[in-house]
């Protein structure tokens, strides 16, 4: 069985992270961080937006690695992070549907102010729009 994990560092996405641990220990665990691509990047130029898009995909990976090094270092689970590009809600899915997850965890709001508010939703479509069981962490 594996499960997908959608982590963006905040509070909820680590209590989705240690209740797949608890929960699913035994199984393949996968962590998506998922780098939101900002919007007015098309008036830059393509290779401009190339490299700036390289340099937060980067920045995630370093900080995700920093946030869950001793979690990813640990050999009794089978953990691992992969970092995606896009709308959160789009990449989970789609990543779901392509890699054989058997369900899917996730927090019911991501980081404070507008993303906050954005992550709430994005749960929600991806409880709507997924092709697995999704649990929703508070």
């Amino acid at each position: 069985m594996a499960i997908l994990v959608a982590y963006d560092g905040s509070g909820p996405a680590q209590k989705a992270v240690d209740h797949a641990i608890e929960t699913y220990g035994d199984e393949e665990i996968l962590l998506l961080r998922v780098v939101e691509l900002a919007g007015g990047s098309t008036s830059a130029g393509i290779n401009l937006a190339k490299e700036a898009l390289k340099n937060r995909r980067d920045s995630a990976r370093k900080e995700s690695l920093d946030d869950l090094q001793e979690l990813l270092d640990r050999d009794d689970i089978d953990i691992s992070l992969e970092i995606t590009m896009g709308r959160p809600d789009t990449e989970i899915v789609t990543y779901a549907e392509e890699n054989d997850i058997d369900h899917i965890i996730l927090g019911s709001h991501g980081r404070s102010g507008v993303s906050r508010v954005l992550l709430g939703s994005i749960a929600e479509r991806v409880v709507r729009r997924a092709p697995v069981p999704v649990t929703v962490i508070r």
